[in-house]
C-alpha cells in the first residue's frame, strides 16, 4: 500500500541527509520519520582498520562524549590500532639497537687500527 505523505522538515528533496521512513502512529496515521546517517566510526591512521572499543558516532556526537569514551587507554589510543602501536615500538627499539651495534663496531675498528699503528712503529 503506497502512502501519500509529505516531508516533515523543510528540505523536500530525496538527498542523502534527508532520508525518511514510514511509521504508523498509535492513532493509525502513517507519517515520515527522519533517519539519521550511519556513522563510519574511527579508523587507524596507519593501516585503515576500524578501531576496536570506540563508539561509531557522527562527528558532532563525539563532542558530547567524555575523554575516556573517545579513546582507548593506551599510547595512540584513539588514532592507532594496537597492532600498529606494537610495530612502531618494535621498530623504534630495533633502530636504537642498530645504532648501538654500529657504535660498538666503530669502536672495535678504531681500536684495531690503533694496535696496527703501534705494532708498525715498534718494528722500526
Amino acid at each position: 500500500m503506497a502512502f501519500r505523505l509529505t516531508y516533515r522538515r523543510q528540505c523536500r528533496y530525496n538527498t542523502k541527509s534527508n532520508k525518511q521512513r514510514v511509521v504508523k502512529t498509535p492513532g493509525g496515521r502513517a507519517v515520515y520519520q527522519a533517519i539519521k546517517k550511519k556513522a563510519k566510526g574511527p579508523h587507524c591512521g596507519d593501516c585503515g582498520m576500524a578501531l576496536i572499543g570506540l563508539p561509531r558516532l557522527r562527528p558532532v556526537e563525539y563532542k558530547r562524549l567524555k575523554k575516556r569514551e573517545k579513546r582507548v587507554n593506551r599510547a595512540y589510543g584513539g588514532s592507532r590500532c594496537a597492532h600498529c602501536v606494537r610495530s612502531r615500538i618494535v621498530r623504534a627499539f630495533l633502530i636504537e639497537e642498530q645504532k648501538c651495534v654500529k657504535q660498538v663496531l666503530a669502536e672495535k675498528l678504531s681500536q684495531a687500527k690503533e694496535k696496527e699503528g703501534g705494532k708498525k712503529k715498534s718494528k722500526k
